[in-house]
Formats: C-alpha cells, sequence, structure tokens
C-alpha cells in the first residue's frame, strides 16, 4: 500500500543534508531533497546591500574561506551580537557580490571536507528557485522553512529581515497559510510583527534551559524559553504563531549522565493549543546521541516519531525519511 505522505511528520533538511556537505548550500539543499525531506531549512542573514542569503550566523568565519581572502583581511572585527562579543568576518559588512566571490567549508572536523572550496553562498532567491525547479521535477510540494537570525541585531543596524522577507516570499507566490512554507524565529516580537505582516504559518523556537529570547532581554522581560513551555505561555504563542521548535530535550529530558528521562508534556500541552511540534536537532553520530539509544541513531528517531511530533529537524534526512516511513507508514 502506498505510503500517504501528506498525513506522516514533515522532515526537515536541518541546513540542507549537512550531514553530508557544507551547510546552507545549494548542494545540501539538493542532497536533502533528493534523501526524501520534505522542508529544508535555510538560516536569513543579509548582507550590506541587503540581500538574503542562507548562513547559520552572520559571522562566516567557520563557515567559509574569508581568513584566506587578503582583500578582506581588514574587515575582520568585533560585534556585540546579542549581547555576545564576536570576532570574526559578518555578511552586514559584504556586498552580495563580494561574499559570491568566497567559498563555503564544513564546519565541522569530524564531517566530510570533500566539497570545501567549491560552493558558494547561496541567496535566498536561488534556494527558492532550486525548491520550486525540485517540485517540478519529482512531482513533490517541497516546503521551505527559513529561519530570521538576530532579528533585533539586524533592524538595529537598519538591515530589518522582516519587510524584504515577505516582500521576497510574496514575490514567489508565498501568500496563504497552506503554502508549503514555516517562517521560524527564536525572538518573539518579529513572529509577532511577521504575523502582522504575513498569513505565512509561523513557528516559535524554543532553546534548551535557562537561555532567553534576545528580544524579551532587551526590554527587560525575564521570561526564559523553559517559562514559555508551560500551558498558559504556549496559548499565548498560540495566538501568533502556528508551531512551536523546541530543542528535543524540553521533550525527552536528559539528566547530569545524559541519560533518557521520561518525556515531557510539551506535545500534548502544545497540541492542546493548535501547535504542531517540530524538535531539533537530530544528528546520526555518537557524540549526539543520548547513550541510551546504544549508538543507534534510528531508536532516537523512533521514540520521537511513536511520541506524536509533527515533523523534526536532521542534519541527515535520509535516516529521518526512512525510519518514519518504516514505522509510521501503517498507521495512515
Amino acid at each position: 500500500m502506498p505510503i500517504n505522505i501528506s498525513k506522516l511528520p514533515i522532515v526537515i533538511g536541518h541546513r540542507g543534508a549537512c550531514g553530508y556537505c557544507p551547510e546552507h548550500t545549494l548542494a545540501s539543499y539538493e542532497l536533502a531533497i533528493q534523501m526524501g525531506a520534505d522542508y529544508i531549512e535555510p538560516d536569513i542573514v543579509s548582507t550590506k546591500d541587503g540581500v538574503l542569503v542562507a548562513r547559520h550566523e552572520n559571522d562566516i568565519s567557520e563557515t567559509t574561506n574569508v581568513s584566506d581572502a587578503r582583500e578582506f583581511a581588514n574587515r575582520k572585527t568585533t560585534k556585540i551580537i546579542d549581547g555576545q562579543e564576536v570576532i570574526g568576518w559578518f555578511t552586514e559588512d559584504f556586498t552580495l557580490a563580494e561574499l559570491k566571490t568566497l567559498r563555503t567549508k564544513e564546519r565541522l572536523p569530524f564531517r566530510n571536507r570533500a566539497f570545501d572550496g567549491d560552493l558558494e553562498i547561496p541567496t535566498l532567491q536561488e534556494i527558492i528557485d532550486l525548491v520550486k525547479k525540485s517540485s517540478t521535477e519529482t512531482g513533490r510540494a517541497i516546503g521551505i522553512y527559513p529561519e530570521t537570525k538576530h532579528p533585533t541585531y539586524f533592524k538595529s543596524i537598519n538591515l530589518s529581515l522582516e519587510e524584504p522577507l515577505v516582500a521576497l516570499l510574496e514575490a514567489n507566490g508565498y501568500t496563504s497559510q497552506h503554502d508549503p512554507i514555516f517562517i521560524q524565529s527564536f525572538e518573539v516580537e518579529n513572529l509577532k510583527q511577521l504575523n502582522q505582516m504575513t498569513h505565512l504559518p509561523l513557528v516559535q523556537l524554543l532553546a534548551h534551559g535557562e537561555q532567553q529570547p534576545y528580544d524579551l532581554m532587551v526590554k527587560g522581560d525575564s521570561r526564559t524559553y523553559a517559562d514559555l513551555t508551560t500551558p498558559e505561555e504556549l496559548a499565548k504563542i498560540a495566538q501568533y504563531a502556528d508551531a512551536i521548535g523546541p530543542d528535543k530535550r524540553l521533550v525527552v529530558p536528559t539528566n547530569q549522565k545524559k541519560r533518557l528521562q521520561p518525556p515531557t508534556s510539551l506535545i500534548d500541552d502544545a497540541h492542546a493549543v493548535g501547535l504542531k511540534v517540530h524538535p531539533w536537532t537530530f544528528r546520526n553520530e555518537q557524540q549526539y546521541l543520548a547513550p541510551d539509544y546504544n549508538g543507534n541513531s534510528e531508536a532516537e528517531y523512533e521514540q520521537f516519531f511513536k511520541l506524536g511530533i509533527d515533523g523534526l529537524f536532521s542534519d541527515f534526512p535520509d535516516t529521518a525519511v526512512s525510519v518514519r516511513n518504516r514505522i509510521l507508514s501503517g498507521s495512515t
């Protein structure tokens, strides 16, 4: 019997298929699509000339060869990003044309470095073009899942992300809450702003522990991400967002020895107020797995799918798709 993919939890290619090739490159996104990812996730930052490009951070020191580019040596600087001092090279100090002269590299030393020096930094428009082309070729409605990175910071330097993001998405036909897209953010106020600007689905990201949304910290609001997981706060999130994207440890905690603890009520509490739940991030490597899984990454996926999540972010979308289809295909 064919699998009804539309009723299954979605698999989001985290930064593409970054377990296999450098994150936030067209090659990484294309590989994720080939592996069956339902959505691909570009993190969005701005260039000096206001073009939206995909990088996990606006500091590109670790993900490009910028440190080897002598012509940009004087661009290295120190900035305060979300309250933290960061030394490096930053997208907002480069035009798109300048960024296009750089090449990406693998950030993690234990992953595949074969593509280092070959791939460009893509624009969001280039990513959308890839998604539309791949959707036509595969017959699947492949979605995009952009994250606005450091929106308070970018607004402070007059490179606000929200207006150009919505304008670009609308120009490409993304206008309805039913379109294959989610817009995500770790901040609260920019999601509320986006909720007034667009009908597209929005996702409140939730980090683990006592971290705070930076925009709340700036306002003097003491609420942490943990505070935002209560039923009362989830009901407030449901007024401006359609889903939450929690750190997976907010769903299944671990103790000090990284041993798994009983699942929390977060999935049920979110569902009770109409929010979907898309936890992050699932990785195959041993160092990212709780010892309870005995080195078997598939066991982690199985646990979360069976808990009733609506989707997940994975660096290895082929594994996520395979496990999902294997254990849930009979429930459609």
